[in-house]
């Protein structure tokens, strides 16, 4: 028996489950051109022991290198053949393999993607292959100081803990991950209950899951997995140096917050765009239009499944780094004793709102949000709940998270730049405390 959900409020959104617990999500959008569809798998780097680190993100490249069926180069000809795009992403929870063709080659789309998600070769040869292509990638990663400085900093924030550690792994892990070991964990959790079909564009559902259900019972049936819970035992800040000869100085303070489930995330969300979203932002307008002490400055939430971080970045002179440090802990200060003007308030309110808007308009977006949804909350939340949420929040909540969250034992630097004494960092956090 088919069991079958529709938002009420929000009619273009449908979600179906299957009988082996496999769901399947349409966003219908009859007016566009394309159609978007992804296979998205609760599986992630967090829920990986530490001797397999990295390998989900292998998993991810393993699936692109042939099948059964079809070799890797026959699985892009026939998706670009037809002017389609395919790629995947792997993050600390979940992993996607996605598409984009005209509506009228869907049922090609999902031939291809089914046929590399249930029998993909894993062959000896590419499992060896790909393992040095990865290493390449983490050079490549490891060669850009502002990617290297975040990395550094999640080892930072979540110390000891599978957030902490990089999607990719490390050159000496992948080194010991051997063929069964990719196969193994893929049977194991790589599954129907944790796996999510998502397709937005111009589709009718029903059709969408006919055409699914034709490939359901090929889907394992294993069970979902679990994570380590993250346990907050930070009692003072934390400061991580690495020193290398760049031209440029990365930056990145990152402080815990919330998990998704937790109803200050809206209030984040919108302190987030006062503090350093956007150009108007204070950090943007203060350190780098006021006093030029940087060329790009930002902050950026996260929110995971029972814990979150805000960061903020920076790429700057080595020489200032400790005035821009003092500056961006000054507004952290700020935002926890002053609530934000009502001006200020109106502003970050419609910014987030209308950049959530726009980031719904493609069929692309539309699938990656249905996917996201139904993997992170177990249903498909209208986008008016979310924005009538947002605008709800007031001045008074910014000023209560800032003021629980921003405090000095909750601090975390990661610094990439030539400078090797972290004395005059460690005077700001100091200060900062004063």
């Amino acid at each position: 028996m088919v069991r079958k959900s529709e938002s009420k409020s929000y009619r273009m959104y449908k979600v179906t489950q299957l009988p082996n617990g496999l769901r399947i999500a349409t966003a219908a959008m009859p007016h566009m051109a394309s159609v978007s569809l992804g296979l998205f798998v609760g599986m992630g780097s967090r829920y990986e022991p530490a001797l397999l680190n990295g390998v989900c993100h292998f998993i991810e490249h393993m699936l692109f290198k042939g099948t059964k069926r079809r070799s890797a180069r026959a699985i892009s000809e026939e998706v670009e053949g037809i002017g389609g795009y395919m790629n995947a992403f792997t993050s600390e929870e979940s992993t996607c393999f996605h598409a984009r063709v005209h509506h009228q080659h869907f049922n090609a789309v999902l031939d291809v993607l089914m046929d590399m998600f249930l029998n993909s070769r894993f062959a000896p040869a590419d499992v060896a292959k790909e393992r040095e292509v990865i290493k390449e990638e983490i050079a490549m990663y490891r060669d850009q100081p502002a990617q290297h400085v975040q990395e550094v900093l999640n080892a930072t924030v979540w110390p000891d803990h599978a957030l902490g550690r990089s999607i990719t792994g490390t050159e000496r892990g992948l080194s010991r991950l051997k063929r069964l070991q990719l196969l193994g964990y893929f049977g194991q959790s790589y599954c129907a209950t944790n796996t999510v079909v998502a397709v937005a564009g111009n589709v009718r559902h029903a059709a969408v899951v006919r055409a699914v259900t034709a490939y359901a019972r090929e889907f394992g049936r294993g069970a979902a997995p679990s994570f380590s819970p993250v346990v907050a035992r930070q009692r003072e800040p934390r400061l991580k140096l690495v020193s290398r000869q760049t031209e440029q100085a990365q930056l990145a303070l990152g402080i815990r917050t919330c998990s998704r489930h937790d109803e200050r995330r809206f209030a984040l969300r919108l302190l987030n765009a006062i503090l350093g979203e956007n150009m108007s932002s204070r950090l943007f307008q203060r350190i780098r239009e006021d006093l030029g002490l940087a060329y790009n400055i930002y902050s950026t939430p996260s929110f995971y499944a029972d814990t979150g971080d805000l960061v903020v970045s920076a790429g700057l002179d080595a020489a200032n780094l400790a005035p821009a440090l003092r500056l961006v802990l000054r507004e952290l200060k700020r935002l926890g004793k002053v609530a934000p003007s009502p001006s200020e308030l109106r502003r970050a309110r419609d910014f987030v709102i209308g950049q959530f808007d726009l980031s719904l308009e493609s069929t692309e977006s539309q699938m990656n949000f249905v996917g996201d949804q139904l993997l992170s909350y177990g249903c498909v939340t209208p986008p008016e709940l979310t924005k009538r949420r947002l605008a709800a929040v007031t001045a008074q909540q910014i000023r209560d998270v800032a003021q629980n969250y921003f405090q000095l034992q909750n601090l975390n630097l990661a610094v990439v730049s030539p400078v090797r004494d972290a004395t005059p960092l460690r005077a700001e956090f100091a200060r900062y405390l004063a």
